[in-house]
């Protein structure tokens, strides 16, 4: 398509999407969902502190196939022998061993082993991840900076590690869509859902910011919600502040809205569909 941007819809004309996309969000966040996605490993412990670990890692590595990811953090676990919560708070370099061989993707062991360090010394001065979280929240408030930038700078203040390993972590102030950390927070601050675990309370759900992939891209652009053609954080800040004219205190519960019209393979009705050409 010419042109820098694909049409989109009027402010006016956006809350007729409503309708279609709350059906769509009725079928998906159901408890089927649960195990074939990744936010199964927060179900899958009853200590909130496993909870925070396991969907951390479930959720910095959820790029590829769903049912890859899941096996791959499962085996993850299975080294930190399904204590993560434990196995974080006693880390240290002797027991990198346990992660050797370990790899997804780009992922490796090293990169792991980064991660673990940097969790453990966290844990170890805050308890859990929650006041950790809490602490970038008011910092990112108060310099008036975006969540996850600060999030990326104070979370390598514990340790640099290599280059490689910090690319795992996104920052938005690099342009970063930061897909897999809004897909963690959104497993973690939305309350009174099937599916999200609400485990935290930090924040408030109505400021999350939705978890852009390349389908949720793709849908929100053929129903004119996303007119920036690069899936970047520019693109999620201009699809979020359309989803909060839908709901403004819960704009993220529309990701199940438009990444489960792919999964659901669910018929777009002529009507709403705005940029025909993006299949």
């Amino acid at each position: 398509m010419a042109g820098k941007r694909y049409r989109t819809l009027g402010i006016k004309k956006i809350p007729e999407l409503g309708p279609f996309l709350d059906e769509v969000i009725r079928i998906t966040e159901v408890p089927s969902y649960i195990p074939s996605d990744p936010v199964l490993f927060l179900h899958a412990y009853d200590d909130v502190a496993d909870k925070q670990i396991a969907g951390f890692f479930a959720a910095i590595m959820a790029w590829g196939r769903r049912d890859i990811v899941i096996s791959k953090v499962n085996e993850l676990m299975e080294r930190m022998n399904h204590e993560p919560a434990r196995f974080i708070r006693s880390y240290s370099t002797a027991h990198e061993e346990r992660l050797f061989g370990f790899k997804h993707r780009t992922f490796t062991a090293q990169d792991v082993h980064y991660l673990c360090l940097i969790l453990h010394r966290i844990f170890i001065k805050y308890g859990n991840f929650e006041p950790f979280w809490h602490e970038v929240y008011q910092q990112a408030k108060n310099q008036k900076r975006e969540l996850i930038a600060v999030f990326h700078e104070r979370f390598f203040q514990f340790h640099e590690g290599p280059d490689r390993c910090r690319k795992h972590i996104a920052n938005s102030e690099k342009n970063s869509s930061c897909k897999r950390l809004y897909l963690y927070l959104r497993w973690t601050v939305r309350k009174n859902s099937i599916v999200d675990t609400g485990i935290y309370s930090f924040m408030p759900a109505s400021e999350l910011m939705i978890p852009l992939d390349v389908h949720v891209a793709r849908h929100a652009r053929r129903l004119g919600l996303l007119g920036r053609k690069q899936n970047d954080w520019k693109a999620v800040v201009e699809l979020t502040e359309k989803l909060r004219l839908l709901d403004p205190h819960d704009p993220a519960k529309y990701d199940y809205a438009l990444f489960g019209m792919g999964i659901n393979d669910i018929k777009v009705p002529e009507g709403i569909i705005l940029n025909e050409h993006i299949k």
